[in-house]
């Protein structure tokens, strides 16, 4: 089908802005939110008490710097939702128990690791606040002197986030920046999030959308590919931004909001295709939508007849596992049949919290499944490939796909050769779980989609025998041909 060039079509002028600068991570207030909804395009707004009290503590430091500016569209409305661990009860409200019972799940479940983070930079912030995923949002660390204070920086570390001009945004949430090694530059989980001049080299073979996604975009932010299903790019923002991203291109970058006109037009093309059968909700993260749009989104994909299946793609249960509330399983529980593809990229991802996290999605009746990308020197070995996999199946979750990391500009300190992966699989196929074998593919640069690549098991042929060979690489025979003598055995 023809297609326009129209996944920026919605653009703001915008320029990318660069981070304020903060030198305190003590309790603070918002320095950046997900995009608002703009004036005169009203979403379903709950009620909100007036004036609600939180728990920071008088006289608390910020970590805003004065006029700051944040992810805001302009002349955009508010975006309040109540939030019954930090907001006063509005009157006639009903506290679920259930609500009250995870808070103190919550605050119970979590690794030493974090629990000496919290001790050394938000000592004295009450649990109910850091396990606020709006808090959290609100108190990312997005500015070289915040991360400084955690990290021991690197020479190149600290050169790439110092630059004005960089393309994709630091974003890391305090949750996720706990899992940080604070001395180590190589090691994994910091790697994926934290830039490094490597980003400034770009080869031949890279590009800003390698995937050609702009290419296949009827209407603005979504992408039709394949005959039976589409990808619809709800926001540009996320928690927490991985270096290696796809869509390096648009993320952060304040040029796709969720704004109910564009929204809507991508959901009449949806209602108008009858071969879509299967619509993937993605962006930015979905999950950093508000419960009511996130909601509404989701009831309008549901009244379309022919559409059999919706997936939300998410890296939310790894980086801000605060999100997944009672609230939220809620809600979606009336969208079924709904699935999630999540993101996870290392071992060191499968804490308490985030366990816990996707045994809520799990207990709400949605298959999990996840989706990693091979980086090098991060999980490009058999070892750590083979934890990662067994840690998602203890949380429930279905390793999904192996992706060859996309040949994006700036990516190339992450790509392996292919021949790495085949690897992996042939290092995983027979020892492990098959429940734990991903399929491994490439996204075909150019828009063909995704090609899945196999290691040859196949040894040759001898007459009508298929020479086949094992795991431990032994070869077996298989008949397999015409020749075949019946005989009778009756």
């Amino acid at each position: 089908m023809p297609m326009q060039r129209q996944v920026h079509a919605e653009v703001s002028e915008k320029p990318r802005e660069a981070a304020p600068q903060a030198s305190d991570l003590q309790v603070g207030e918002n320095v950046e939110e997900p995009p608002s909804q703009p004036t005169g395009q009203p979403w379903p707004e709950p009620n909100v008490e007036p004036n609600a009290k939180t728990d920071v503590e008088p006289n608390a430091k910020t970590d805003v710097e004065p006029n700051a500016k944040t992810d805001v569209e302009p002349n955009a409305e508010p975006d309040p939702e109540p939030n019954p661990e930090t907001d006063a009860p509005e009157a006639g409200r009903i506290i679920r128990l259930e609500d009250v019972k995870e808070l103190r799940r919550r605050a119970a479940r979590t690794s030493p690791l974090t629990r000496a983070f919290r001790k050394r930079f938000y000592r004295g912030l009450p649990d109910k606040l850091w396990n606020d995923w709006k808090w959290q949002i609100a108190n990312r660390i997005n500015a070289p002197a915040q991360l400084e204070r955690i990290l021991t920086l690197s020479a190149s570390e600290r050169q790439a986030i110092s630059d004005p001009h960089a393309k994709l945004p630091l974003g890391i949430t305090p949750y996720y920046a706990s899992l940080l090694s604070a001395d180590d530059p190589a090691q994994g989980l910091r790697r994926s999030v934290v830039p490094t001049t490597s980003e400034w080299t770009r080869m031949a073979c890279e590009a800003d959308d390698p995937l050609h996604e702009e290419d296949q975009s009827p209407v603005p932010g979504l992408v039709h590919r394949y005959p039976d299903r589409a990808l619809l790019l709800v926001l540009d923002f996320c928690s927490t931004y991985c270096r290696y991203c796809t869509r390096s291109r648009i993320v952060g970058g304040r040029s796709i909001f969720p704004s109910r006109k564009r929204l809507e037009r991508a959901i009449d093309y949806i209602a108008a295709t009858p071969a879509i059968h299967d619509v993937i909700l993605s962006g930015g993260d979905p999950l950093t939508l508000s419960d009511d749009r996130l909601d509404w989104i989701l009831t309008r994909l549901r009244r379309i007849p022919h559409l059999d299946i919706v997936r939300i793609g998410t890296k939310v249960p790894a980086v801000l596992p605060q999100r997944v509330t009672p609230k939220l399983t809620r809600m979606l529980k009336k969208h079924h049949p709904l699935w999630m593809s999540l993101h996870f990229t290392h071992p060191d991802e499968c804490t308490p919290e985030t366990t816990h996290a996707c045994g809520m999605l799990a207990d709400a009746g949605i298959p999990l499944g996840s989706q990693t990308v091979l980086l090098s020197g991060i999980n490009d070995s058999v070892a750590v490939m083979k934890d990662l996999v067994y840690g998602m199946l203890r949380m429930r979750v279905r390793p999904y796909y192996l992706y060859q990391c996309d040949p994006i500009v700036g990516s190339g300190h992450f790509r392996t050769p292919v021949e790495k992966g085949l690897e992996i699989i042939r290092g995983l196929r027979g020892f492990v779980s098959g429940y734990a074998v991903p399929t491994y593919v490439v996204d075909a640069p150019g828009g063909g989609g995704k090609i899945p690549l196999m290691p040859d098991y196949r040894a040759g042929r001898e007459g009508d025998d298929l020479l086949l060979r094992n795991y431990e690489n032994r070869t077996f025979r298989y008949p397999d041909g015409p020749g075949q003598e019946p005989t009778i055995i009756l």
